[in-house]
């Protein structure tokens, strides 16, 4: 077996026997050439069937994807854990043979998540999406902030304005001529600055937002047709799954990955489920931002919620049922789409190798 534990410049390789013994470590640098030596070296030991790679969502992505094209299935290797780091010394070695060890238990068996289809390219857009968006709320923040202390006669004329007319007229201003005042100048200029970053940031936005639509519309068309759901919360629950669907183990795994499955909490005659406070949470935050458009615009989710109220649930409980709700759906469809895509390139592979077929 072949355990890997990942770093930025380097990885840390080891390889155990069928009965747990490590045989040997190597160090490899993180480039094309280094996985390359790497794969020569851990089947200089014997034949791989499998690797467990620590990070294999982060430093060690590349090197995952580098070994499933040489034919070793790759399965994300758990770390060791602090209490067993408190009871034993920490090195890289260490760590990869632990890593090694838990593919051969069995600890080890969560696949990797490929990063080559759509949602590694959904993943990227809400990325840059995500960080343009933080940047133009922090831009005009700064923007109201320097308001405060500006000019009087400056200040009475912008701070009344709605968010957008406010940019549009910071746009135009323009910082004067020598005989204006200096720090006037200044604010002006600073005002303008900020402007444009927004300006600018939300045309990024909306790009991005514009080229993530068209990626779930292009590959997973059913989700846009659910109530509530958007390209962003569509994005964000897809990168929970990954390419690979082999880690599509069912719905209460995919409720379980997103926060939404219930959690018993009970005691004595009291029986009760609290929320789940694990999982992505931005798949979480994402099935609230569902749960709660339905519970605005949809007629059955309002009834539910009200049938639920009478029963003597809680909102916050009946929420959290919700999401339970949501993720199953959101599961369903994303499991047709799958099939849907599998069978029309089937069937064009198909075609591509008859041709007579299309006649």
């Amino acid at each position: 077996m072949l355990g890997v534990d990942s770093h930025r410049d380097v990885h840390v390789a080891a390889v155990v026997s069928m009965l747990g013994q490590a045989l040997a470590t190597e160090r490899f640098p993180t480039t094309a050439s280094g996985y390359r030596d790497l794969v020569e070296w851990a089947c200089g030991w014997g034949v791989v069937h499998r690797a467990g790679v620590e990070s294999s969502g982060n430093y060690g992505a590349a090197l995952s994807r580098h070994l499933l094209s040489a034919g070793i299935e790759v399965v994300e290797a758990p770390g060791p854990g602090r209490s067993a780091r408190r009871r034993r010394s920490k090195s890289d070695e260490g760590d990869a043979v632990a890593a090694a060890r838990s593919v051969l238990s069995g600890r080890a068996q969560f696949p990797v998540n490929t990063g080559k289809g759509p949602i590694e390219i959904a993943r990227m857009y809400v990325m840059a999406k995500d960080s343009a968006a933080r940047a133009k709320r922090q831009a005009m923040n700064q923007l109201r902030a320097i308001l405060v202390t500006a000019d009087p006669v400056l200040r009475e004329e912008l701070r009344s304005l709605k968010r957008r007319a406010l940019i549009l007229a910071c746009l135009q201003l323009r910082e004067g001529d020598e005989e204006t005042d200096p720090l006037v100048r200044a604010t002006r200029f600073t005002l303008r600055v900020l402007a444009e970053r927004i300006e600018q940031l939300r045309v990024q936005a909306l790009l991005l937002e514009q080229r993530l639509e068209g990626v779930i519309v292009t590959h997973y068309p059913r989700l846009l047709e659910a109530l509530g759901v958007g390209p962003h919360s569509a994005a964000v629950l897809l990168m929970v799954l990954g390419d690979n669907s082999a880690r599509m183990r069912g719905e209460a795994s995919f409720a379980a990955l997103c926060g939404a499955s219930p959690v018993e909490y009970s005691s004595g005659s009291r029986q009760h489920r609290r929320l789940n406070r694990g999982g992505h949470r931005q798949a979480n935050a994402a099935l609230h931002r569902i749960v709660l458009s339905r519970l605005r615009w949809d007629s059955r989710t309002q009834t539910y919620y009200e049938r639920r109220v009478t029963e003597g649930r809680t909102r916050r409980e009946i929420i959290r049922c919700l999401k339970r709700y949501v993720a199953r759906e959101i599961y369903r469809l994303i499991s047709a789409s799958r099939k849907e895509l599998n069978g029309t390139a089937s069937r064009g592979a198909l075609l591509a190798e008859h041709p007579a077929l299309t006649r």
